[in-house]
């Protein structure tokens, strides 16, 4: 089984290409960190990663430099030929899903934060502006309790 699941930092911001046939592609780098152990350096890998279609539009359109990313693809390894003629290999992923990282609670102050780390070469993230309901009351919806949901 060939797949990928990785959570990290665009390193640029994306730019949308197409194919001599119309088709949406884009490549970029994450900064996806690995684990801290007491006693050395943290230390990051940089993957690449090429999108295709709606999924290469939709990293375009809302993500940016630093922004926090899921990519869930394969494995991929192709050889080519660089301009002096020698012969170089490559390895990316070929994102097959894209999502944003999901939020958490900071326990200490109750903000919402990422998942992951913070990298140095990131700039601050937005809070997202509040969700604003042009219809309705709050009387028109209901809480609901954990315990009666089926899973």
């Amino acid at each position: 089984m060939n797949k990928a699941f990785l959570i990290g930092r665009l390193a640029a911001d994306p730019e949308l290409r197409q194919t001599g046939s119309g088709i949406a592609v884009t490549s970029f780098t994450i900064a996806v960190d690995r684990p801290y152990s007491k006693g050395t350096d943290r230390q990051t890998d940089w993957i690449d990663i090429v999108a295709w279609r709606n999924s290469a539009e939709f990293v375009c359109k809302y993500f940016q430099k630093g922004s926090p990313i899921v990519v869930e693809g394969s494995i991929q390894t192709r050889v080519w030929e660089d301009k002096a003629g020698q012969k170089r290999k490559s390895v990316e992923i070929v994102a097959d899903n894209i999502e944003f990282v999901p939020r958490t609670k900071d326990a200490a102050s109750g903000a919402p934060s990422f998942r992951t780390e913070r990298n140095e070469f990131a700039p601050p993230i937005a809070e997202p502006a509040p969700v604003v309901y042009s219809a309705g009351s709050a009387d028109d919806f209901t809480v609901v309790d954990d315990e009666d949901l089926p899973f």
